[in-house]
């Protein structure tokens, strides 16, 4: 399609952190953040959540809730770059394009809490805490932005959804600039909510091991500045010739929840997404893996990616799955990954083509489930050559799944 989005800058909040450079080594060297233990009906479950009182309140009270408060602190990251757009092209011509899923539920559910202990509502409640806008209503507030406002909430893909938004709207002439991203929170509605889907293990997350019980939910923000042609005057160092090449989307539809069990769902996405590149298999040096750590998920996935890379003899792709190390941050989760592997393509020295690229390490218990289709799963301070472009993969509930790939020009 030849249709790609410029990264001009980027930042993201998560429970690794929100320095680049200190959160990357960590994702290279596999280590963990520090997962908090909820009791959810007598059984202790991890989940990666940040300390909303660690955060700085929302100054305009009417948004300051755990949502925003994560999003204000990853927002400070990329503050500068929106200003810089809104002046170049009017608050009018800059749209906010978001994936988020809780929308506040935490909110109501004390809300309703006091309501049936009291009869009344908490003072200062409003039901628009659960709008499904509301997180990006904020951001438009913030930065006083006027233009077209979407907030994806494809579950586990809302982010990377929203990516694809983001595209069509910018090629559309409906924005000149998008802010692009997800922000979610693993609120207690949350993870009962997954506990009773029996998918939320009660120990880290260990994808693609024979010893995988679940996910573990997390808490992150991830905000991009992107526009359809290249932007010096926004473009930070850092993210010189970073742009998202490939967009492949797929609905199976084939459960509520649970993933298609041959994989062709999440097949489908990453064949359309190297189609809509113009790139052939062997062209990716790295894959993010939805990698949730569900018995369904990492079967599935371990197919998909066996067989994609498998047709052009490059079954030997490095992947991993980065939520072992910070949790599965459901909407924003499409946004963080991408990010990680923007990340890894900087780890490049584009000068000295010999130089090693650093990739996300892929944590779990070493014990490989001889039941999924091989995949190369990267190991702690494992690097490639050359790396030029990376790919990430969504896979979420109703079958949703989006498989995007980023390039570094620059090699």
């Amino acid at each position: 399609m030849n249709k790609p989005l410029y990264i001009n800058d980027f930042s993201f909040h998560c429970i690794l952190g929100g320095d680049k450079s200190a959160v990357f080594d960590k994702l290279t060297k596999g280590v963990r953040g520090d997962f908090t233990q909820y009791d959810v009906a007598g059984v202790m479950r991890p989940a990666a959540t940040i300390d909303p009182e660690s955060l700085p309140a929302v100054a305009d009270k009417k948004f300051d809730n755990r949502v925003n408060r994560l999003s204000q602190a990853a927002l400070a990251g990329v503050e500068k770059t929106i200003r810089k757009a809104i002046e170049k092209f009017g608050a009018s011509r800059v749209g906010i394009f978001l994936g988020s899923c809780d929308n506040g539920s935490e909110a109501s559910v004390s809300a309703l809490r006091c309501f049936k202990e009291t009869g009344s509502f908490p003072k200062g409640y409003v039901l628009d805490y659960q709008r499904a806008d509301f997180p990006a209503l904020f951001i438009a507030e913030r930065f006083g932005i006027t233009g077209m406002v979407s907030v994806h909430s494809t579950a586990c893909a809302s982010s990377a959804s929203a990516f694809v938004s983001a595209r069509n709207n910018l090629y559309a002439g409906n924005c000149d600039v998008a802010i692009v991203g997800g922000v979610d929170i693993a609120s207690l509605s949350v993870i009962l909510g997954f506990a009773s889907l029996e998918a939320m293990s009660d120990r880290p997350t260990n994808p693609f091991s024979a010893n995988r019980s679940g996910l573990t939910l997390g808490d992150a923000a991830v905000f991009f500045v992107v526009t359809r042609e290249p932007c010096a005057e926004l473009c930070t160092p850092e993210c010189e010739q970073l742009k998202v090449v490939g967009f492949g989307e797929s609905a199976d539809a084939d459960h509520i929840t649970a993933p298609r069990a041959d994989g062709e769902g999440a097949y489908q996405a990453m064949k359309a997404s190297l189609k809509d590149a113009g790139l052939s298999a062997s062209d990716i040096g790295y894959v993010n893996l939805h990698g949730t750590g569900t018995s369904l998920n990492d079967a599935m996935e371990s197919r998909a990616v066996n067989r994609i890379f498998g047709e052009v003899n490059h079954a030997d792709v490095p992947a991993s799955s980065t939520k072992a190390l910070t949790g599965h941050t459901l909407g924003a989760a499409g946004a963080l990954e991408l990010a990680f592997c923007c990340l890894a393509l900087k780890s490049c020295a584009p000068q000295n083509n010999e130089n090693d690229c650093m990739l996300p390490a892929h944590l779990f218990d070493g014990v490989l489930d001889p039941e999924l289709a091989p995949v190369h799963l990267v190991k702690p301070l494992e690097s490639a050559k050359n790396l030029k472009y990376c790919m990430s993969n969504s896979f979420a509930f109703g079958g949703c799944n989006v498989s995007l790939i980023v390039e570094n020009g620059l090699i």
